[in-house]
């Protein structure tokens, strides 16, 4: 369940509903499922950014489009993460999302 929270929106949504469905809650899957929250957060504010400098300056499009595979690169590195079991946070932006979605934990 780990690694399935960092693949889409849906994924993270199977994965958080059957983390709280399971009787034994693993640490592990609650960090991922607030890695993978935090990477999709990042990425939506990226994408809703980029759409309102990109329609005031259309030339900035390789750029944007280039600043939008960051997020698919954090997601990468946080597959590898799980894959490997451990609790390392995804470079740039993991440590600010550590600690944060403590709902994940109810």
């Amino acid at each position: 369940m780990a690694i399935v929270a960092y693949i889409t929106v849906i994924g993270w949504v199977i994965a958080f509903l059957s983390f709280k469905r399971s009787a034994s809650k693993s640490r592990l899957v609650n960090y991922h499922l607030g890695q993978g929250l935090g990477i999709l957060i990042v990425y939506i504010a990226l994408s809703v950014t980029g759409a309102v400098i990109l329609s005031v300056i259309p030339a900035l499009a390789i750029v944007f489009y280039l600043v939008l595979l960051v997020p698919f690169v954090l997601l990468l590195l946080g597959i590898i993460n799980a894959s490997n079991e451990t609790e390392r946070p995804v470079p740039f932006i993991g440590k600010i999302f550590e600690g944060r979605f403590n709902f994940l934990s109810n």
